[in-house]
């Protein structure tokens, strides 16, 4: 039985490739068992607006999100992002492998325009695995709002 975002995907008609590789410690190490550069690894995050009211925003792997941005973006002047047993609830998914694809509850999502005009991976609701997809494929199917969101990661 496909795990609920390998469901949903073939549900929503979207051609896809899963990737299988185990477990990784980094974002690094995900690109490069993915075989792919880090920006192409999106991030997706879980950001709560208020009680029982999240979003997904998706952000390519070497970014992070500008909360200035976002708030802006929203009409909202506070924005929060929910613990690891939080996220689980909202979502259906552990953190590492959430997606906006088969999730517990169809949240809205934002993607940030970076993503664009590439292929990606995304978490697939298990650890280990991912999906690699077409960016503007998945936009459209997620209905999302694109959108200037991030910030370069800063240098550690």
């Amino acid at each position: 039985m496909p795990s609920p975002a390998l469901a949903a995907l073939d549900a929503a008609g979207l051609p896809y490739r899963v990737i299988r590789h185990g477990p990784v410690r980094s974002l690094a190490e995900a690109a490069a068992a993915r075989g792919v550069a880090v920006p192409d690894v999106v991030k997706t995050i879980v950001v709560r607006r208020g009680p029982d009211d999240h979003l997904f925003v998706l952000t390519p792997g070497d970014r992070v999100i500008s909360w200035p941005k976002l708030r802006a973006l929203l009409g909202v002047n506070r924005l929060s992002m929910p613990d690891a047993a939080a996220a689980r609830d909202a979502t259906g998914y552990e953190r590492g492998t959430i997606t906006p694809f088969g999730a517990t509850t169809a949240w809205p999502v934002v993607a940030d325009e970076r993503l664009r005009g590439r292929e990606i991976t995304l978490g697939a609701g298990e650890h280990g695995v991912a999906v690699a997809l077409d960016a503007d494929a998945a936009i459209t199917t997620l209905g999302a709002t694109v959108a200037d969101v991030t910030d370069p990661e800063p240098a550690r």
